[in-house]
């Protein structure tokens, strides 16, 4: 794996495919969370709320997105991360994560970010300053 630092404007992180979405997922993440919504984990509800099944949580989803940046946590931290929400992510869909430098400064570069599903349509789009500072503790 290479550093942030060789990373040039326009490449991209290493894409992550996460493996098929299921009703344990959501069900660990709702607990977690504590979104119960039932239109998450029960298909009676997502049917009565007008939806074909299940829905992943769009939380969900945008956590799991910051693992295109796990690696690189000895580099820096996310300073700033934005999204829009641009699709519904169901039960076994499989959702790949992309990330593409846009900008680098001196203290920060600028990712293009977003989540796609094996459709290849985007389920989410936005945008994550990493922050190439490194935060010491006071000793």
């Amino acid at each position: 794996m290479t550093g942030l630092k060789d990373l040039q404007v326009g490449e991209s992180l290493e894409e992550i495919t996460l493996p098929p979405v299921s009703r344990l997922d959501l069900i660990k993440y709702a607990g977690a969370s504590g979104d119960y919504n039932p239109i998450h984990t029960i298909d009676e509800e997502a049917e009565k709320a007008g939806l074909p099944g299940i829905i992943a949580h769009g939380m969900w989803t945008m956590g799991n997105l910051a693992k295109l940046f796990t690696p690189y946590y000895e580099e820096g931290f996310i300073q700033d991360y934005s999204i829009r929400f641009k699709g519904m992510v169901f039960l076994n869909d499989v959702i790949t994560l992309h990330a593409v430098l846009d900008e680098q400064g001196e203290e920060e570069l600028s990712f293009s970010v977003r989540a796609s599903n094996q459709d290849g349509r985007d389920v989410i789009k936005g945008n994550v300053v990493f922050c190439k500072r490194l935060i010491t503790a006071a000793t």
